[in-house]
């Protein structure tokens, strides 16, 4: 693997809980969509150079990038050396308390500082709408530029010289200019005073977060990097955390396998909730059961595999044939139609996150209203689904199996179920709970194969599937059992790579046979060795992952067995989520004193 070849991405991330900005080591916004997360770009060089307007910050010659975020925090630096000048970039989304909420608008602050000599730079500032097909108009006032089309209504307010950004006209730089970028509401206030205070009081907010933050000693840094990235993927407004930020990166250049992703996964919840409980952030999981709970309740008949970021069911998928794609990658998809699927095991996932609010003291039991009728809502849902074929957790678009990572989340929700039910002395719950148990078992089970002893994707099925290594961190099999142990030589005698990452199966689907590995599925093999107490094994895996990050500690969807590209949405917040459980894991194992 070299990094000549290795294709990672060149961007790292700001937000605020209301948005997410991409950051190209080139001073350029590649990506932004407002005033959402799953609304149009208003910035999209990601997905087409031509359509998708521009936001940089460049010198006229030549230049080099440097990038990095302040310590432990969302605030991204980026400098620039041209000859020899430099200069530096400061870009954040403003985030403090403030009248005893958040502050979080949409706003988009970049700070940019002369470090060395004279820099001569040129701002360019050109927002989009509707995906890059509508061009915006154009307003200039004294101190600002109005960009209105469509529902979209922004200012960039700057005390740079309206002209040169207006006419993109390259200027010295000798002392510190600001950006600032709205939707909606503009900065009506002292610019350079606002944005030293905003910077100041972000920075600190940040900071702050990870200092209340139970986060273990192994690989510190690297968790704390992915609990910052995780904590911006929440939509705070509701609650919901979704996957990426991103729409139509693909899984491997010309597979089609272009997916948007920023939408609610439903079956990631317990692993997004497990990650949050690790390091101690309860505001943030209360906001999710929240969203969940409205969702549940709303929903009578099926939980759809995700869901928008409100909620919303109708996520009707369609072709954006006006884009280039990443890359050159098409198609570029708006929409998931992976909403219209049957996932069973999304049933037990809802149930076993919302276990901690049960029988975690530090929630307060006396808030669990209604407990027998939520407990039996979610059990007569498990129970009309335990018997049935679905699409499993990869969403297959053609076919349907009794998969067994289904019915393991449906023994692992009715065995949540059986311990709540204890905890509000309801017997008759309990007895329901037990049988379903038993029920998920017998599906489980036959997809056991005593001859390779291993458990293999789905009932009647040669086929292996690193889902079924969540058995072992589930405790369907005892990690201490040679059953676990056979289990888990079997699955990575088939599924690892041989520089440690890991496909989430090798065989083919609707798209052809996968060409490249899934990140969380190489956390979970590092999550399963520290189980069965392979701990040794365990370390020097997670480790070698580490190398797959693009230059900010930043993970993507999937990676490249060959060469280690980064390929997939990105970052995708499930592969942090992976990277906090597994690391999470080795520490708890290890339990040595700091001083070692």
């Amino acid at each position: 693997m070299t990094s000549t070849t290795r294709h990672t991405y060149q961007t790292g991330i700001i937000g605020n809980c209301a948005y997410i900005a991409h950051v190209n080591k080139n001073t350029n916004i590649d990506w932004l969509c407002w005033p959402r997360f799953d609304s149009t770009f208003i910035f999209g060089q990601l997905l087409d150079k031509q359509k998708g307007g521009e936001f940089s910050i460049l010198p006229d010659g030549e230049y080099l990038s440097d990038q990095r975020y302040l310590e432990n925090t969302n605030v991204l630096v980026t400098e620039i050396t041209s000859g020899d000048t430099k200069y530096r970039v400061t870009d954040f989304a403003p985030r403090f308390r403030e009248h005893d909420r958040y502050y979080k608008p949409l706003m988009l602050i970049r700070q940019i500082e002369p470090l060395e000599g004279s820099p001569r730079i040129r701002v360019k500032c050109k927002p989009v709408s509707d995906y890059g097909r509508e061009q915006l108009t154009v307003n200039r006032g004294s101190n600002h530029i109005q960009f209105l089309g469509g529902e979209e209504r922004m200012r960039l307010t700057t005390n740079i010289p309206i002209s040169y950004v207006f006419e993109e006209q390259s200027f010295v730089l000798n002392e510190t200019k600001y950006l600032v970028m709205t939707y909606g509401e503009p900065l009506e206030a002292p610019l350079a005073s606002t944005v030293v205070r905003f910077l100041r009081e972000t920075t600190q907010y940040w900071r702050t977060w990870i200092k209340h933050s139970t986060i273990a000693q192994f690989h510190q840094n690297v968790v704390i990097r992915s609990a910052l990235a995780l904590k911006i993927h929440q939509y705070e407004d509701t609650g919901a955390i979704i996957a990426a930020s991103t729409t139509s990166l693909p899984e491997s250049p010309g597979s089609g396998r272009n997916w948007d992703y920023r939408y609610c996964w439903l079956r990631d919840t317990f692993y997004v909730i497990t990650s949050l409980s690790h390091i101690g952030h309860f505001e943030e999981m209360e906001k999710y059961f929240n969203y969940v709970t409205n969702i549940s309740f709303s929903d009578e008949l099926r939980y759809q595999p995700l869901y928008s970021i409100t909620g919303k069911k109708d996520l009707e998928e369609f072709i954006h044939d006006d884009l280039d794609g990443y890359m050159g990658n098409k198609p570029v998809r708006i929409g998931n139609q992976a909403s219209e699927h049957i996932q069973n095991d999304i049933y037990g996932q809802v149930m076993i996150s919302v276990l901690p609010l049960y029988i975690d003291h530090r929630f307060t039991f006396a808030e669990r209203k209604d407990s027998d009728k939520w407990i039996n809502y979610l059990l007569n849902k498990i129970e009309m689904t335990i018997d049935e074929k679905d699409a499993g957790i990869w969403e297959f678009r053609n076919f349907a199996n009794i998969h067994c990572y289904s019915n393991l989340f449906q023994w692992a929700g009715a065995s949540a179920a059986e311990k709540m039910a204890r905890t509000i002395g309801d017997d008759g719950l309990v007895s329901r709970a037990i049988s379903l148990k038993e029920r998920a078992a017998a599906h489980i089970e036959s997809c056991y194969d005593p001859i390779r002893k291993v458990y293999t994707n789905s009932a009647g099925s040669q086929n292996l599937d690193a889902s079924t290594l969540q058995l072992i961190m589930m405790h369907y099999l005892d990690p201490a059992s040679d059953r676990a142990k056979d289990h888990l030589i079997a699955v990575e005698r088939e599924l690892k790579a041989e520089n440690g990452l890991f496909y989430r199966y090798l065989y083919t689907d609707d798209f052809g046979k996968p060409k490249t590995t899934f990140l969380i599925c190489a956390f979970w093999y590092v999550e399963a060795l520290a189980a069965v107490g392979r701990i040794d094994d365990a370390v020097r895996e997670f480790e070698n992952l580490l190398q797959f990050s693009n230059h900010l500690l930043l993970f993507s969807e999937d990676v490249d067995e060959k060469d280690g590209s980064q390929w997939g949405n990105f970052p995708q917040a499930y592969s942090h989520v992976g990277l906090m459980n597994a690391a999470y894991r080795i520490s708890m194992k290890l339990d040595k004193p700091i001083f070692l």
